[in-house]
């Protein structure tokens, strides 16, 4: 359905509720934009009166029946969830909700590549961008930080868009040309009511009638494989050498397989990004890279371009012998894991804790035995670290009371290596995910 001659109602003044409503307008829509926080800063007055110099309705404060009557369509921001009132309001008068996403998607000829995955998304998509970028005009977007409907415009190849499981959620016809699932850990149960909610939301766009073109999975995660055996598009495995379609490593090269012919594409030592998750990130690139022509020079030159996005096992230098690296984005016990089991052999000081997400911590607990030398305990989850740690045997643990004062006694414990990879949420100290990375290189990088 195009948007032209319709009453779209945005909800939400967000970035993506922001390009959603400017997209639908110049495509003929009548928008109309419903925030329900007020207006406080300047910034979002500045944001309200250019919407309505182009014509747009906007209202904030409240939701209004005058704006959610006789509307089309809803589009939704990925932060509202599906049970809240407006949501539930929309859904009452019978109103179709989209994501941003899908309203770019139904609204431009521009084929997608979407990623999505528990973690490992926005490297994924950082580095497919960086590789197409060498030969095709593309461009990242989605959940890493562009809206598809700000770019949709544009004279692109592909989408490279990052799509995180409340996008896919509300993209009701999204089908897109590759669709990569890099790993499935629980995670926003709460926000999809349930972990097999959470994962049908990331399944529709390999299910019929939304199933990609090609269909890219992890052969190592176990639920991802034993879901790759109902896939009715063409399917790519990653991570095992498994079938006539895949990537994998063998004698230290990444190797691509196509139709049962294996390519040699690049050794490991040849990739700038560390870690097993990393590798199996890169695999991911290089098959969309494939499958969209690119010849295996440019993929190589590429992927040895490419530096990691910040805050995800992100170096940060070298000083006085010791290694500092950001991994801030690991913000549940999952994500931290892949950092911890991407350093073998050394003397490795983690720096854990922030607001907890109350999940098991045993598989946690196991990877700091097998890896880590010391563990920095920080934030309002110290004391649940520091009870399991120790219920697995763990005792070699300092608690901290900032991020400045756990770098000192991380580098005082003799590390080789420090290790930001928190394992929880940031709101207890720090704005988000990004200002506690900030301020752990910044005082990283003034000690040097």
């Amino acid at each position: 359905m195009s948007v032209r001659g319709k009453k779209v109602l945005v909800l939400g003044l967000s970035k993506s509720g922001i390009a959603a409503a400017t997209f639908a307008k110049k495509h003929g829509a009548d928008v109309y934009l419903t925030e329900s926080k007020d207006v406080t800063t300047k910034e979002k007055s500045d944001q309200v009166k250019a919407l309505e110099d182009m014509g747009i309705h906007v209202e904030y404060g409240r939701h209004s029946q005058e704006f959610i009557k006789g509307a089309d369509m809803a589009v939704t921001s990925p932060g509202i969830p599906p049970r809240s009132e407006i949501i539930r309001k929309v859904r009452e008068e019978q109103i179709p909700v989209i994501s941003e996403l899908e309203l770019a998607y139904r609204e431009c000829d521009i084929p997608f590549i979407v990623i999505t995955g528990t973690n490992g998304k926005t490297t994924t998509t950082s580095l497919t961008a960086h590789i197409l970028s060498k030969k095709l005009k593309t461009m990242a977007c989605g959940n890493i930080g562009t809206p598809p409907c700000s770019i949709a415009d544009e004279n692109l190849d592909y989408f490279v868009c990052e799509a995180s499981s409340f996008q896919l959620d509300m993209s009701t016809s999204l089908k897109p040309y590759i669709a990569v699932w890099t790993n499935f850990t629980p995670d926003h149960i709460d926000w999809h009511n349930g972990l097999e909610n959470y994962f049908n939301a990331k399944a529709r766009i390999f299910r019929k009638p939304q199933t990609a073109k090609y269909c890219v999975l992890n052969a190592a995660d176990p639920k991802l494989y034993e879901f790759s055996k109902e896939i009715e598009g063409e399917l790519f495995l990653f991570a095992r050498n498994i079938g006539p379609n895949c990537c994998y490593i063998e004698d230290n090269n990444i190797i691509y397989k196509y139709n049962d012919v294996a390519e040699n594409i690049i050794s490991i030592s040849e990739c700038p990004l560390i870690g097993e998750h990393n590798y199996q990130n890169i695999m991911c690139s290089i098959i969309c890279a494939k499958l969209t022509g690119l010849d295996n020079s440019t993929i190589k030159q590429a992927i040895m371009e490419f530096k990691a996005p910040e805050h995800r096992l992100e170096k940060v230098c070298e000083s006085h012998g010791v290694t500092f690296y950001d991994d801030s984005k690991a913000t549940n016990p999952e994500a931290a894991i892949v950092a911890i089991n991407s350093f073998n052999d050394r003397n490795v000081a983690l720096i854990a804790g922030g607001r907890d997400k109350n999940t098991s911590l045993d598989e946690f607990c196991e990877a700091v035995n097998g890896h880590i030398h010391t563990v920095v305990l920080i934030g309002e989850a110290k004391e649940r670290f520091e009870q399991n740690l120790r219920k697995h045997h763990f005792n070699n643990i300092i608690s901290a009371g900032s991020m400045e004062d756990a770098i000192d006694k991380s580098v005082e414990s003799g590390a080789d290596v420090v290790l930001l990879s928190p394992a929880c949420a940031s709101f207890d100290m720090f704005d988000s995910y990004e200002h506690r990375g900030k301020v752990f290189k910044d005082y990283v990088l003034s000690r040097v």
